[in-house]
């Protein structure tokens, strides 16, 4: 039986910049919970068209990768479809459903992160402290959230499991995302940033039953300050 020939397509501009800024997103480039650059200057910078840039940045809000905030820009929401589903599908259950799932990810990374962290792994944990000292001191709530996340993800690596890294590079942010974004007081930020703290240093010294306290009372903590900022009878 004679086989249909398929039809020659050539991709439109839009099309490809769609791939180059996904591909982008999923390496790296721009972190999940950043903003990216203006419309402008990614104009001058990809040398392409207004119409055919917001068509491509469409598409990746379509796709769950970017999300438009009217008046604030545009912020990588996730680093691929399969994390956008995983956001989107934290977002949807219950509170204690996605924080019992968070104490097992991060608990179990930690007590292992005490184990097998490297010297570089834990000068990294010490200076994303520093920046989260930083970004607190500068009231910046945006900038604050994605250090935090940057540090989780660097606990995670330091557990020397690449499979769990992988797991938590997708579902780990959208378990992040569903508890976070709300505005902490100065006595909880404090609270909050001692839990870190005590954290890494339970990871410095080798401490696996320390390290997994520290980061199941992280989780305790967030949800906690969840259940207090949310509106009442709000169940998620």
């Amino acid at each position: 039986m004679k086989r249909i020939s398929t039809p020659r397509r050539t991709a439109s501009l839009s099309s490809q910049l769609v791939d180059s800024l996904r591909s982008h997103i999923e390496a790296g480039g721009w972190p999940v919970g950043t903003r990216i650059p203006p419309e402008q200057a990614l104009i001058e910078e990809l040398g392409v068209g207004r119409s055919t840039l917001r068509e491509a940045l469409g598409a990746l809000v379509h796709l769950g990768l970017l999300e438009a905030r009217v008046g604030d820009g545009t912020y990588v929401r996730a680093s691929s479809e399969l994390q956008s589903v995983m956001v989107r599908r934290a977002s949807s259950a219950q509170r204690d459903n996605v924080l019992e799932l968070r104490t097992v990810l991060e608990e179990y990374a930690s007590g292992a992160a005490a184990l097998r962290r490297s010297e570089d792994q834990l000068h990294q944990l010490h200076e994303l402290l520093d920046d989260a000292d930083a970004a607190c001191a500068g009231a910046d709530p945006s900038a604050a959230r994605s250090v935090d996340a940057l540090f989780h993800r660097a606990v995670v690596r330091a557990s020397g499991n690449d499979l769990l890294v992988e797991v938590y590079d997708y579902l780990g942010t959208a378990l992040t995302a569903s508890l976070g974004g709300l505005p902490w007081d100065a006595a909880r930020a404090e609270e909050h940033a001692g839990l870190h703290r005590r954290l890494v240093d339970a990871i410095e010294a080798g401490d696996e039953s320390g390290a997994r306290g520290a980061a199941a009372a992280i989780v305790r903590l967030t949800g906690d300050h969840q259940a207090e900022t949310s509106p009442a009878g709000e169940e998620r």
